[in-house]
């Protein structure tokens, strides 16, 4: 999904709202997010995940192109976990219907 799909599905579940007013909306909820990621903080979405930035520490690639190694210089990149709810979500499509219902009456 990209954004603009985002938008439209958003959109699409809320007619009431304009496109563009629901745009407004999807970029502040990103920017605020890329915001406090830069600053170091950490970004938890109940029942989806937690975002935060882990450092990466300088090291030696090779260059794919003439196989020359390469210095790269250590940066922050993004980390991702997924949340309980969401991990459970994604694998119901692998679990059979007829386990799901045995799983959930047994709880």
């Amino acid at each position: 999904m990209i954004r603009s799909e985002l938008v439209a599905g958003v959109a699409q579940q809320y007619p009431h709202l304009y496109a563009k007013d629901v745009e407004a909306v999807v970029n502040i909820i990103l920017d605020r997010i890329a915001g406090a990621l830069a600053n170091g903080d950490r970004v938890e979405l109940r029942d989806f995940g937690t975002f935060g930035t882990k450092e990466l520490g300088a090291h030696t690639g090779r260059d794919p192109r003439t196989g020359q190694s390469v210095a790269v210089a250590a940066k922050r990149g993004i980390q991702f976990k997924l949340g309980k709810n969401m991990r459970m979500r994604l694998n119901l499509a692998t679990i059979a219907p007829e386990d799901e219902a045995k799983r959930l009456l047994s709880s």
